[in-house]
């Protein structure tokens, strides 16, 4: 690279500027935001609704965990862990970046009855608004792979995190099944983008989410990522077949 030419990282199958995708991105979840969640269910047929209680299951909330939600602005994963605590105690912080996601998650916490109960935070997940070591648990799903450096999301989540405290990830990843692998890729690069385009009257914002997931590293090789940053017992469950999976680590 010469000293004119600028860093560039992938933005779905696209090479941008380091500096670009960001903004790119955010364009993106401000198009999407209103009918995001809507989307969720149509793309996954409902499944990710189980995907995230997963996360909760692993996570086994108490009315002592302090929880941050990382990439979550419509509040799913946040009212989850709430809900698990079945009327005792407890609060959560949703931090995202994008403004239009945490409105909506606001107006669900309202209609929830829970704006008492989570704090909307906006904040980038590589230079993240909270202390050290102020957290019990760390949580981001389907947000990863969307941040420009994975290195420094994963390093903010190990800051942020108590000793002692579990970081929990939800994500696309790797079919295992050849079989599975292409009615997925069918599914993914044919339907999303044209619901996409039903629905939110933008396809090109879930051509972007189907091929950043491509982009994303498989199972293996993320894990080797949380344990760079710091992360011990690191592990992962596939789901689906390994449509989605979930990391798993905990700072000592």
């Amino acid at each position: 690279m010469t000293a004119d030419e600028k860093p560039t990282v992938s933005f779905g199958f696209r090479t941008v500027a380091e500096d670009e995708k960001s903004r790119l991105v955010g364009e993106v979840f401000t198009s999407v935001a209103r009918r995001y969640d809507v989307m969720n269910d149509l793309m996954s047929m409902g499944v990710h609704r189980l995907w995230k209680d997963a996360l909760i299951d692993w996570l086994a909330p108490s009315p002592s965990t302090q929880l941050l939600d990382v990439a979550g602005g419509t509040g799913d994963i946040a009212f989850r862990f709430l809900e698990r605590l079945s009327g005792k105690p407890g609060n959560a912080v949703v931090c995202d970046i994008n403004p239009e996601m945490l409105a909506v998650g606001r107006e669900r916490a309202r209609e929830r009855n829970l704006s008492e109960r989570v704090t909307f935070s906006c904040g980038d997940a590589e230079k993240l608004p909270m202390p050290d070591a102020s957290f019990d648990a760390y949580t981001i799903a389907f947000g990863i792979r969307n941040v420009t450096h994975i290195d420094k999301a994963l390093a903010e989540a190990h800051r942020v995190l108590k000793p002692g405290g579990h970081f929990l990830c939800l994500e696309f990843s790797k079919v295992n099944d050849a079989l599975l692998s292409n009615l997925y890729d069918f599914w993914s690069f044919n339907a999303i983008p044209l619901i996409g385009q039903a629905v939110t009257n933008d396809r090109a914002s879930y051509q972007y989410l189907v091929e950043s997931i491509r982009r994303f590293p498989p199972q293996q090789d993320f894990a080797d990522m949380v344990t760079a940053a710091g992360f011990k017992q690191v592990k992962w469950r596939d789901m689906t077949g390994g449509i989605v999976a979930m990391h798993s680590g905990w700072k000592r």
